[in-house]
């Protein structure tokens, strides 16, 4: 894809990196609530918003003001977010969190595979590149957009220095008081390939476009 070289898969015990083991029946999108248990939405990761650790997310559903995760699956029909690809992708939205703002992130631990040069990932972004965080054993690391396709970019991250180590890997959207922050995640690999960027590619500042922009915020109260 673009260059890249994917071929290392995920070993020990992380799972899930796809997202295409959600265990939901089909849902109409922006129904909302549509609460579902997040060991059936996206199983192998735990979730947070803020600091709390959720036990449910939203089912094809966002929720444009207030901090959300939410599981986009086969009837979602959205162009942006959409579903990156296969049958389902994982959307976070930082915003608002009770007593505050914050982040909402997954995260999950596991082992990197001994030979893995970087993660590599397939995401739509809406807001500053900046608060798109990515973490492993509590050091953050630093997304490198690596080339774009029509609906996502592709960003890597070096993971050397850890090869081998376990820890926790987290993925989040963290919050910016200059507007909305939504991550849209699919495709998250291992790779011997190291991080370099396309010739000329540019960190993206909004990878939303106009169009998103122009919608306006407003708050949903969570269940």
């Amino acid at each position: 894809m673009l260059g890249l070289t994917f071929d290392v898969k995920a070993q020990g015990i992380f799972q899930n990196l796809g997202f295409e083991s959600a265990n939901l029946s089909p849902a109409p999108p922006e129904q909302y609530p549509n609460f579902v248990p997040i060991a059936s939405a996206t199983p192998g990761w735990t979730g947070y918003l803020g600091s709390s650790l959720q036990t449910q997310v939203e089912y094809n559903v966002t929720t444009i003001g207030d901090a959300n995760i939410a599981i986009l699956g086969p009837t979602w029909s959205t162009t942006e977010p959409g579903i990156i690809d296969g049958n389902y992708s994982a959307l976070l939205e930082a915003g608002a969190v009770p007593g505050g703002l914050g982040a909402a992130s997954i995260e999950q631990t596991g082992t990197i595979p001994a030979n893995a040069e970087s993660i590599q990932l397939k995401a739509w972004m809406y807001g500053n590149q900046s608060d798109f965080g990515i973490s492993f054993a509590g050091s953050n690391l630093t997304p490198v957009l690596l080339s774009s396709a029509a609906n996502y970019n592709i960003y890597g991250v070096n993971i050397a220095p850890y090869a081998g180590q376990t820890g926790t890997l987290e993925f989040s959207a963290n919050f910016d008081t200059q507007g909305a922050t939504w991550v849209n995640l699919d495709d998250i690999t291992f790779s011997s390939t190291a991080v370099t960027p396309e010739p000329n590619a540019m960190v993206l500042i909004l990878t939303g476009g106009v169009a998103f922009a122009s919608r306006r915020w407003r708050s949903k109260v969570s269940v």
